[in-house]
């Protein structure tokens, strides 16, 4: 860009220092959903230490974990597993009564940021997959064995953190160098403080079981809602779990538009309230249990941008034994995991014959 004899490059350069930064770290927030908005928080509010460094809980996947795992490839990429889990237990009683009393993985994703991290893979794990299991303590002094045919989401009810991140490193090959989760009144409270997320919907969505009653149109998103919108199912598409995960796909983007327009960086005690909720939210491995921590991770995200993100289901099919459930396609699976191993980009092919990213469930949202 050609400066003009005013200074005009130069007030273009802090234009652009200040515009897109709001944009890419938007961007951060809509592929971590709740969980980024954290990271996002701390890299601006150093000075407010204390307080949320004492929010953060943590998981040691290191010492649980030990020597069990895949090669630590140091190739300049990083892998992060998000979990958003739906326990029952207290604050989140109102969804119903837990299966046996414990949590489940109720939506997951490997977030793969490319070296540099400019551009990011997203890799949602359907929550019905039929995959091997590994052993896994059990945290009461037990362990249990895993098996050659077990349902993804159950790795978090038997072992907690630790056993759905030995899952996905069985699955995947692929050491996961980071362990965020976010559980469903943490979700709630994040998109309240963020002022809602408005989203068009191109016809009705009404689901009793995630309590989400919407008009065709515009519509802005208490955090109710929006935990509604990403849980529900039954009422749109086939019913299935991957077009719920269309719908989280699409509540991603309109998040990203919410987050450009609303001045979040220009309004320090919106700033301060969303990281001080987020904090609270969370619950990460030790890596990054502390503010310090996640500022320094927040800020390596800042170059990503819309285009360097790309959102994918894991390659399946249904599983040959339960028509309810899914099973991975071996051939692509490994395409997947080979490709981000290699910090190169996923294979077109490798999700054609999928049976995600099918269908139109994702456009209901806009």
């Amino acid at each position: 860009m050609s400066q003009d004899s005013n200074g005009g490059g130069r007030r273009a350069a802090g234009r652009r220092r200040r515009k897109p930064a709001t944009r890419r770290r938007g961007l951060v927030i809509a592929a971590w959903s709740a969980a980024a908005v954290v990271l996002l928080g701390g890299a601006g509010l150093g000075w407010f230490y204390f307080k949320l460094n004492g929010n953060l809980k943590t998981v040691d996947i290191d010492q649980a974990l030990g020597t069990d795992r895949p090669q630590n490839v140091d190739n300049g990429s990083m892998d992060i597993l998000v979990l958003g889990s739906d326990s029952r237990g207290g604050a989140n009683s109102e969804y119903g009564q837990d299966d046996g009393g414990s949590a489940r993985a109720d939506t997951a994703m490997i977030v793969h940021l490319y070296e540099g991290h400019k551009q990011a893979g997203i890799v949602s794990i359907p929550r019905d997959t039929m995959t091997v299991r590994p052993e896994c303590a059990t945290g009461k002094g037990k362990t249990d064995p895993g098996g050659q045919r077990r349902q993804f989401n159950e790795a978090y009810t038997i072992g907690g953190a630790a056993c759905a991140v030995k899952t996905v490193e069985k699955m995947s090959g692929i050491r996961m160098d980071h362990y965020i989760e976010v559980d469903f009144t943490g979700f709630k409270k994040i998109i309240d403080t963020l002022g809602g997320v408005e989203v068009t919907t191109t016809k009705p969505i009404k689901d009793s079981a995630s309590h989400l009653d919407l008009a065709a149109g515009p519509n802005k998103l208490n955090g109710e809602q929006a935990l509604g919108l990403v849980r529900t199912r039954k009422s749109v598409g086939d019913g299935s779990d991957l077009g719920r995960i269309q719908l989280q796909q699409a509540f991603i983007k309109a998040l990203i538009k919410q987050v450009k327009t609303i001045g979040l960086f220009d309004n320090p005690k919106k700033l301060l309230d969303l990281a001080d909720t987020g904090t609270k939210a969370l619950t990460t491995d030790t890596g990054l249990g502390d503010v310090k921590s996640l500022a320094g991770f927040a800020q390596s995200l800042q170059g990503i941008d819309a285009q360097g993100m790309h959102m994918i289901t894991l390659p399946v099919t249904t599983d040959p034994v339960d028509p309810n459930r899914v099973a991975p396609l071996k051939k692509e699976s490994q395409m997947v995991w080979d490709a981000l191993l290699a910090d190169r980009p996923v294979p077109s092919e490798a999700t054609a014959n999928s049976a995600g990213d099918k269908g139109a469930t994702g456009s209901i949202v806009q």
